[in-house]
């Protein structure tokens, strides 16, 4: 096959290798989590009553650490849940003690009895992200749906969290793909755009 690579196929490889790229950062810093927990800027996030973490798959940093932090103004902890494979993700109130069930696509979550809220926050995970504040998925297009209805109905703040050696120079962006404001990583907090 000649010709121009479509962002589609640039993505599927870039996916590939960063996903391998994040399974080494992960057994190399088996404390990052922490450590960007403690670099969270309380101080330089927007007010918010309820923030939504996610569920780590495979070598996603762990957001709970971070929660941590997060919860302690009193605010709501959320997690996505994703009722259908190919519409917006809901969020649900999570607890530490709450059992948690597998939503339409695997991903441990909140049972529905739980009960929604939006959030004003929310914690996303990645496989890069640029300065720009272009981010890269797994793929699904749940977040990017998400972050789009939630950005039309009202304020929104989207705070990436990374192991610094995610970044990358330019992710490729497509018109449907949604930005990050911040990013926090083990080395720091970096507000994007």
């Amino acid at each position: 096959m000649t010709g121009r690579a479509t962002p589609a196929f640039d993505k599927t490889a870039l996916r590939l290798r960063m996903r391998g790229l994040r399974r080494r950062l992960a057994a190399e810093a088996p404390d990052a989590a922490a450590r960007a927990a403690e670099r969270l800027p309380l101080d330089r996030l927007p007010p918010f009553k309820a923030f939504a973490i996610y569920h780590p798959q495979g070598s996603e940093l762990d957001p709970v650490p971070m929660a941590r932090r997060l919860a302690e103004g009193g605010a709501a902890t959320l997690l996505p849940v994703a009722e259908t494979r190919d519409r917006a993700l809901v969020f649900r109130v999570w607890s530490p003690e709450l059992p948690l069930e597998p939503d339409a696509v695997g991903v441990p979550s909140p049972p529905r009895m739980s009960g929604s809220m939006t959030p004003q926050l929310i914690v996303a995970p990645l496989l890069a992200f640029d300065r720009q504040g272009g981010r890269l998925g797994q793929g699904g297009g749940h977040y990017d749906r998400t972050l789009q209805a939630l950005r039309r109905t009202g304020q929104v703040f989207i705070l990436g969290l990374a192991y610094a050696g995610q970044e990358l120079a330019e992710i490729p962006m497509e018109p449907h793909d949604e930005r990050l404001d911040a990013v926090l990583t083990e080395a720091g907090y970096i507000e994007l755009g």
